[in-house]
């Protein structure tokens, strides 16, 4: 299971990546969850001790000058372009329930992407592990999909748009869709998050525009309270975990389903 979960900033994208991992990994499946998010909450969500303390992969210039052999600054500098990448998930990744998480951090230079030896060595990194591993795999990306290329993108089972009740977050939804068009992502869901009355669950209904909606988060004060007191939100949520639970069967059953049409 390989998917990729996007949308507005502040919609809870996090959280549901979060969730969807420890729920994963609470069926015994190994569990990598990846934050290509700028903002990297994911192993603060995830509960992990000091979250502050881990660097970013892109921000490692030893490592991806020495995996790229990149020599040189500036315009014509060489760099491989397949640098190896097969050992970084189980190095550089902080465990936490059962969950692997992964920071890769994101790139301060115009172009987002641009041929740099950073932006080549992350999308191989992504690409690794969506088309090379068996493990389940989930990407927190921002709304961009800037690390997913074509290729790669075929790779991936699901594509997850988080929208909370909000015209903004339904735009920046239509937007990713079609992202999600382009490079070739041939399964796109909804999953409306801060819904606290049917009103809410109507504009989320009304807003998905034929994308099937996989479920829907409530509102919840204990997953506030969790952010601030630094736990997890799975952890102190029972309908975030109820939910969830409802989420990940809904997405294996629409993996079984495109196999076997597939087959």
């Amino acid at each position: 299971m390989k998917l990729a979960i996007s949308g507005k900033g502040g919609v809870g994208k996090t959280t549901l990546a979060a969730a969807l991992a420890r729920s994963f990994a609470a069926e015994g499946k190994v569990v990598y969850a990846i934050d290509a998010d700028p903002d990297s909450n994911l192993a603060a969500a995830m509960a992990i001790p000091d979250p502050a303390s881990i660097i970013p992969l892109v921000s490692m210039k030893e490592l991806i000058d020495e995996r790229t052999e990149h020599r040189g600054d500036g315009f014509g500098a060489f760099f491989k372009l397949n640098p190896k990448v097969s050992d970084i998930p189980e190095k550089f990744s902080r465990e936490a329930d059962g969950v692997r998480v992964l920071t890769l951090g994101t790139i301060h230079k115009g172009g987002g992407g641009c041929a740099c030896p950073e932006n080549v060595f992350l999308r191989n990194l992504i690409s690794h592990l969506i088309l090379q591993r068996d493990e389940v795999v989930l990407i927190d990306f921002e709304a961009g999909l800037e690390h997913l290329g074509r290729a790669t993108a075929r790779g991936i089972n699901a594509l997850i748009v988080v929208v909370e009740p909000g015209r903004r977050a339904a735009g920046t939804a239509g937007a990713i869709r079609k992202l999600a068009a382009d490079i070739g992502i041939r399964h796109l869901f909804i999953v409306g998050n801060k819904v606290a009355s049917e009103e809410h669950r109507a504009f989320i209904e009304d807003s998905a525009d034929g994308v099937p909606i996989l479920g829907i988060l409530p509102y919840d004060e204990a997953i506030l309270r969790s952010d601030l007191e630094g736990t997890a939100a799975y952890d102190v949520s029972e309908p975030l975990r109820r939910e969830t639970a409802k989420i990940r069967a809904a997405l294996e059953a629409a993996v079984r389903a495109d196999k076997a049409a597939r087959n």
